[in-house]
């Protein structure tokens, strides 16, 4: 395990900007993952029964996408929720190098992991922006991009490792199911952040700069790949900053431990009723999209409309964990809550919480 140190931030910075911002490196605020249910695996021939085997590790990569670390590694309690991994199959193919794709049935794992009380993280997902700084010695001192510059000759052997490097992020992103952006690195980025700011702790100016990605998970390194010392990691989300040390590999995993605790629903999670008045609702255009976010929030099983006044519509939700969680979630998609509310508020139907937040066109 990393060691680990967690504080406070103060004046975090906060974004405010409620749908995608278009850039070159396409990040958003949350980011559909498509390929949550979808691996491909080792077709190991020595197996006696080499598809049912690569089925099982299939499940496994997915069950670690979607319900976390903890299933993830249990590999009893996932051949006790899971017995026959191949019912759970709807399609798959031969892939390179004796490895094979497999497709499973979402909707039909979300089940049983529901019904037996695990924990089901969406394909929404927050994108995380990664700024990392590596110092490979012998005053070379690199930030890793989303590309690689444009380099002399003599230069090819630190864009290899670079992209080696970066690679090595990506994969494990990958595995579980985390979407990542570098930075594009241009002009802006190169105006307002250099190596020394990243390597110095200079988290403040990261965060500003890191505004035009619109990312509000923000894991910042500081890697010497050649040397004893220990790499050093601080990462950034919901108003928290946390401080690791380790590999990239199991930092990267620690964010998605980070990311499904917070995101992933719960099968034990109550189901309650909540009054939702969303004010600046002013156009056909706001409504269709407030009511695309709301359908897309994963803490959400149903919404309906009670009352329109104006340009605030009040809505009926039915919300996996509470007031709570779907207040986490409409900030986190950059709705702004109202009159600084802090607290679950009594309406007149006992069995309903009210919340109230303002939806401010793109």
């Amino acid at each position: 395990m990393p060691d680990v140190n967690i504080h406070r931030v103060t004046g975090m910075l906060t974004i405010l900007i409620p749908f995608i911002l278009a850039i070159a490196a396409s990040s958003a605020l949350a980011v559909e993952v498509t390929t949550l249910y979808t691996a491909q695996v080792v077709l190991d021939k020595n197996e006696r029964d080499p598809r049912a085997a690569a089925y099982k590790s299939a499940l496994t990569e997915v069950l670690l996408r979607v319900s976390g670390s903890e299933l993830g590694t249990d590999p009893e309690l996932s051949e006790a929720l899971f017995p026959d991994p191949a019912s759970y199959v709807v399609q798959f193919r031969p892939g390179a190098d004796d490895s094979l794709w497999v497709s499973f049935d979402g909707e039909a794992i979300e089940r049983v992991l529901r019904q037996a009380g695990q924990s089901v993280w969406g394909s929404d997902r927050p994108l995380t922006l990664i700024w990392l700084a590596v110092d490979w010695g012998q005053g070379r001192r690199e930030v890793i991009g989303a590309d690689d510059p444009e380099r002399s000759r003599n230069a090819s052997r630190s864009i290899d490792r670079n992209r080696l490097l970066r690679q090595r992020v990506l994969d494990v992103a990958e595995r579980r199911g985390l979407p990542v952006v570098f930075p594009l690195l241009d002009t802006e980025d190169l105006q307002n952040i250099s190596f020394s700011d990243i390597w110095g702790g200079f988290d403040e100016q990261l965060l500003e700069a890191s505004a035009r990605y619109d990312a509000r998970s923000i894991l910042v390194g500081r890697i010497r790949p050649l040397t004893s010392q220990r790499n050093r990691w601080s990462y950034h989300f919901g108003g928290d900053v946390r401080t690791w040390s380790g590999e990239p590999e199991l930092v990267i995993g620690q964010v998605a431990d980070v990311l499904a605790a917070e995101f992933a629903i719960s099968g034990k999670e109550r189901l309650e009723s909540i009054d939702l008045s969303i004010a600046g609702i002013d156009s056909v255009a706001a409504y269709g999209a407030v009511q695309e976010l709301l359908a897309s929030l994963s803490v959400v099983e149903s919404i309906s409309i009670i009352e329109v006044q104006g340009s605030q519509i009040r809505y009926r939700v039915a919300a996996h964990g509470g007031a709570a969680r779907l207040r986490r979630a409409l900030r986190f998609n950059g709705l702004i809550e109202q009159n600084g509310f802090d607290g679950d508020r009594v309406t007149n139907d006992a069995l309903s919480s009210s919340l109230e937040f303002f939806y401010s066109s793109p």
